[in-house]
């Protein structure tokens, strides 16, 4: 995010900074540089796949932080791509970034990568602690600007465009705000928070500017998430200014030639004599939309804090229903449905996998179909057509995903859906009409699940449990006995986190539960004989986190047919893979919480419901012949060559109906 090497150059100079105490106050927090923050100040072990629970416990504490200091907190979360998708290639860069990330790690070197999930516990731990936000149509750096100018509070964030906005009361980056270190204030006055602010008056000052007008050109031809500078090679190397300006010379340089200019529009005139004729017209439409930029938004979020709806031009233009955009709105849906809907177009993020494996997402292929379809409308019986001409006409979306190490594009065909949500009476904008049952089973068809099946399970955790079923049934290689085990062990230690630890206090906990918890800490807190890590298991984990992420944007979409599971007591990638290792050498690790009646029960249910869903022999170890076995290999590659194809490909994608049978008579 932000200007390339700013960050560097305004953390060289105190002076463009103020100390501020932050108290008494409105703050507009950008959502994705504080989830970003927050999991790196909180993760301890970035390989196996995520603990949430810290991650959480990070979000409440900050939060709590600023209430004691009396800030009224509203945060602006990011959105999707947008329509113009101007943001394309940075995003495939940085996707190739966090790929690089991911392979390192998986050979035990350092490095971070934020797990699969965190945006969605994110926004659930906002929810849970009352916290105001808002989910913009795009990117959100232009409408938390505009806010704060209109509301006269400073910006949190870390992102460095925040340094271009001529923001009215500044911008407090998130690497000076000392949330952790809450000061308890003097006389009349309360607690604060120490932070330090910047201000552009300085900024320009120190540079010869009158204003700051010049700063979003000066943005652009530094490189930022939509300008590539290589362009500009041309006017760098011949216009005159001092060399010998240290590490960041360049931006030095810029902003002092710049300074010679009153507006905008002379400078870039100038600018635009160091190219050739060619190249001038593209480079000034370029360089004029990335400055427009740095324009605060004339939309006013203020209306969505006050009545839960705000109106947003580029949204009304791209045409969804107006169910979709307020629950895009208040982060009901995430951003992977409106860059299907809109772009038909999706990023799968990376974890850390066998890189030598398919990509984790693969083994969720069949759950983002059923969503391409429901938002693409595609009709189980297209007509009179033949089985071929029907599949000609699915439609398609294009995935970014990895190919072994590399970022590949794919296109993958939308799932043909039962008539009930594709004929004229339900088009997308009345999806909601469709009878809940309705959408219920679609979701259970989905996930290769009965209703029946789950009604023994608490209804917040019968979603990942249809999950688990799930996943145990499509993901290749097979599920392993001990990793079922211990991901469903892991699902009972967080409900007993959850009931012990209960803040409401009419809740009735048993002593049972109180001592099981207490034996389960002391069992956590000795040290584990084998601290290997077990890549193919930690794959494993990640087609589960996959089909999960997946399974809960059907359920949005679908208006939560089941409930939505709380992620923080849900994933602990830590504990998994402790479970999974000492499982293999102590299988008496199955009765670990056996001093609770409840929690014995609950894990008993847990694994006859997920062993129910395959065959008796699923997890016994079968011996193939070497011919058996390229068989096998052979049948499922012409499987997946039938749902996917890498581009340049041809396509050749087979429409098969998985729904034939469903159907709910109203």
């Amino acid at each position: 995010m932000g200007v390339a090497g700013l960050t560097g150059l305004v953390e060289e100079r105190g002076a463009f900074f103020t100390e501020l105490r932050v108290r008494d106050t409105r703050l507009v927090i950008d959502g994705s540089s504080l989830y970003h923050r927050l999991c790196f100040a909180s993760a301890a072990d970035f390989r196996r796949g995520g603990d949430y629970g810290l991650f959480s416990a990070a979000v409440g504490d900050f939060f709590g932080s600023l209430r004691a200091c009396r800030v009224s907190a509203f945060v602006v979360l990011d959105g999707g791509r947008g329509a113009d998708d101007r943001k394309l290639p940075t995003l495939r860069g940085r996707a190739g970034e966090r790929l690089r990330a991911a392979h390192g790690l998986s050979r035990g070197e350092g490095g971070g990568l934020v797990p699969l999930l965190t945006r969605e516990a994110f926004v659930q731990a906002l929810g849970r602690l009352g916290v105001p936000f808002v989910q913009c149509f795009a990117e959100a750096d232009r409408e938390i600007a505009g806010l704060a100018n209109r509301w006269g509070c400073p910006v949190l964030s870390l992102d460095s465009d925040f340094c271009v906005f001529d923001l009215a009361a500044g911008y407090c980056p998130l690497s000076h705000f000392q949330w952790r270190s809450v000061r308890p204030g003097d006389g009349a006055q309360g607690p604060y928070v120490p932070a330090r602010c910047f201000w552009v008056e300085k900024f320009c000052r120190h540079f010869s500017h009158p204003n700051s007008s010049l700063l979003p050109l000066f943005a652009a031809m530094s490189g930022n998430d939509y300008v590539d500078t290589a362009a500009l090679e041309a006017f760098f190397g011949k216009v005159r200014w001092p060399r010998r300006e240290g590490k960041h010379g360049r931006l030095r340089g810029l902003l002092r030639w710049l300074a010679q200019f009153s507006e905008p529009s002379e400078a870039l005139d100038h600018v635009l004599t160091y190219l050739k004729k060619h190249q001038r017209q593209e480079m000034r439409a370029l360089l004029c939309a990335s400055m427009e930029d740095y324009t605060p938004s004339d939309v006013k979020l203020e209306d969505f804090f006050q009545n839960g709806r705000y109106e947003c031009e580029a949204a009304r233009k791209a045409g969804l229903p107006q169910w979709v955009l307020d629950a895009l709105a208040k982060g009901k849906l995430a951003p992977f449905v409106s860059d299907a809907l809109v772009l038909r177009s999706t990023f799968l993020h990376v974890q850390v996998e066998n890189m030598q494996r398919p990509s984790a997402h693969s083994t969720a292929l069949p759950i983002r179909q059923v969503i391409y379809g429901l938002l693409l409308k595609v009709p189980q019986n297209a007509g009179a057509a033949s089985p071929s001409q029907q599949a000609n006409e699915l439609p398609v979306v294009c995935e970014f995903d990895r190919l072994q190490k590399t970022l590949k594009k794919t296109f993958v065909q939308a799932a043909s859906l039962p008539t009930d949500f594709c004929d004229d009476h339900f088009p997308l904008e009345k999806l909601m009409e469709v009878p809940m049952l309705c959408r219920q089973m679609l979701l259970l068809e989905t996930l290769r699940v009965k209703m029946s099946s789950l009604e023994p399970i608490p209804s917040h955790l019968q979603l990942p449990v249809a999950v688990t079923c799930y996943w145990v049934c499509c993901s290749e290689p097979k599920v392993k006995l001990h990793q079922l085990k211990a991901l469903l062990l892991m699902i009972v230690s967080g409900e007993l986190h959850r009931i012990t630890n209960d803040p409401d206090p009419t809740v009735l906990r048993a002593e049972d539960d109180s001592i099981a918890y207490n034996e389960f800490l002391k069992w956590k807190e000795k040290k584990l004989q084998n601290e290997d890590f077990d890549l193919d298991a930690a794959h494993s984990f990640c087609q589960w986190q996959c089909s999960l992420q997946m399974a809960l944007h059907l359920n949005q979409l679908l208006g939560t047919p089941l409930s939505e599971p709380d992620l923080s007591s849900l994933y602990t990638g830590t504990l998994v893979h402790r479970l999974y290792q000492e499982l293999k050498s102590t299988p008496s690790v199955e009765n670990l919480f056996s001093l609770s009646p409840k929690m014995t029960q609950l894990y008993q249910v847990l694994l006859n419901t997920v062993e129910s869903a395959v065959s008796p022999d699923f997890f016994q170890k079968m011996t193939k012949t070497k011919s058996e076995s390229c068989k096998k290999k052979k049948a499922s590659s012409k499987k997946k060559k039938a749902i996917r194809c890498a581009i340049p490909e041809t396509q050749h994608l087979c429409s098969v109906n998985r729904f034939a049978s469903l159907g709910v008579d109203e």
